[in-house]
């Protein structure tokens, strides 16, 4: 009988450079979750512009995460990793010497286009490296190296900035500029030269994608789960405050998210490969909305502790499986721009999440926005067994799933 490979085995070595580079530059990723501190705290600057700034990177990462899919389809992988990795470094180094807001505004787009340029083209990197049937593995792996490097980010960016904010932007610049040797050295380009985009006129692309049914409503599922799995950052906070617990406590609850994806993360998505696709992701959507759903009942810590163990167990399985999907779906000269748009939609999902919420809270209370988020969740699931049908269907004649700009 075959031996099962372990969860580290049988990867190719240009994949583990890429899982390093990600390891390495989230672990150096301080900078993001500081900047609304920094801009208020030691520049002094307003609420509202601080709020403008987000918006910035928030509009950087949106467009790079498009945009940065079809250069790697159009000019290759390791091009777009390579100048992303490099426009992060520029930009943090530019964050941390502006002294206008013009330059601070300018830096933030740098900083969102070069950290979410990288992500589609990283993708479609591990699509080209991966066979099929690992793809659900090494999509996994990625995930945990996310995880695990915001983790140490976490830990080490407090001790960061005792010594002064500028140590983070630096740290972060070094970060992206070892990521970017790693891939100047060790990866080659992953683009199979039998992949290159056919010519077609300009302006089909957008018919294209109307013809991928199976892409559309792929899309359409995520923007939910966007919104959903964004309100532990939007929701749990003021619930949490609302019951009388800490700021502390939140952080311990919080805490847990990333003690479970770390724990939790390889045998889990071990344990996923087993099952086709679709129902591994609704599976895992429906564990997420309960987790969700149920931090609407809680008022303890213990509780909201346990919710966030249901909801993390789902993210677990949730995201890794949406890319393994989208590289299925995908043409191979289209792998950048399918993985691009992925990212487009959550980039969506995160600036819908935080103003739904809100919304909802204040019309009817925190409870309110956890019953949504089960609701959503159960839809979110529905909408996966029927994209389950749709790939089990043939293709229709006139079906054409290229993607391009």
């Amino acid at each position: 009988m075959k031996r099962r490979a372990s969860a580290l085995e049988g990867l190719p070595r240009a994949f583990w450079w890429l899982w390093a580079g990600t390891l390495i530059t989230s672990a150096g990723g301080f900078v993001v979750p500081f900047l609304a501190i920094y801009l208020t705290t030691v520049r002094g600057y307003s609420v509202s512009f601080t709020g403008v700034v987000m918006a910035v990177f928030g509009i950087g990462s949106g467009l790079a995460s498009l945009v940065g899919g079809v250069l790697a389809d159009r000019l290759g992988r390791r091009v777009v990793l390579l100048a992303s990795e490099a426009l992060t470094v520029v930009g943090m180094l530019g964050l941390g010497a502006a002294h206008s807001k013009v330059l601070l505004l300018a830096g933030t787009l740098v900083v969102g286009v070069g950290l979410n340029a990288t992500r589609p083209a990283r993708a479609a990197a591990v699509a080209d490296l991966v066979e099929e049937a690992e793809r659900p593995r090494a999509f996994s792996l990625l995930y945990w190296a996310t995880n695990l490097g915001f983790s140490v980010a976490a830990v080490t960016a407090g001790v960061a900035a005792e010594h002064g904010f500028l140590v983070l932007f630096l740290v972060n610049a070094g970060a992206n500029l070892v990521a970017g040797v790693i891939v100047y050295r060790y990866l080659p380009e992953t683009r199979p030269e039998s992949a290159q985009p056919p010519d077609r006129p300009v302006g089909r692309g957008t018919g294209a994608v109307r013809r991928d049914r199976s892409l559309l409503v792929l899309l359409g599922s995520v923007l939910l789960l966007g919104v959903m799995f964004q309100q532990p950052l939007v929701a749990l906070p003021l619930t949490m405050t609302e019951q009388g617990l800490s700021p502390a406590q939140y952080g311990t609850a919080m805490m847990v998210n990333g003690l479970v994806i770390a724990v939790f993360q390889l045998p889990l998505g071990r344990l996923a490969e087993r099952l086709r696709p679709e129902s591994a992701l609704a599976g895992a959507t429906v564990l997420a909305a309960v987790g969700f759903g149920l931090t609407g009942l809680v008022h303890t810590l213990p509780g909201y502790a346990a919710t966030v163990v249901l909801w993390s167990l789902g993210e677990i399985v949730v995201w890794p499986t949406c890319m393994v999907l989208v590289a299925l779906l995908a043409p191979p000269h289209a792998q950048g721009g399918y993985q691009g748009r992925l990212l487009m939609v959550w980039s969506t999902s995160v600036a819908l999440a935080p103003l739904l919420g809100s919304q909802l809270i204040e019309a009817s209370g925190t409870a309110a926005v956890w019953t949504a988020c089960l609701a959503l969740g159960f839809v979110a699931a529905g909408i996966h067994l029927v994209l389950a049908r749709l790939r089990r269907a043939p293709a229709s004649e006139d079906a054409d799933p290229v993607l391009q700009s």
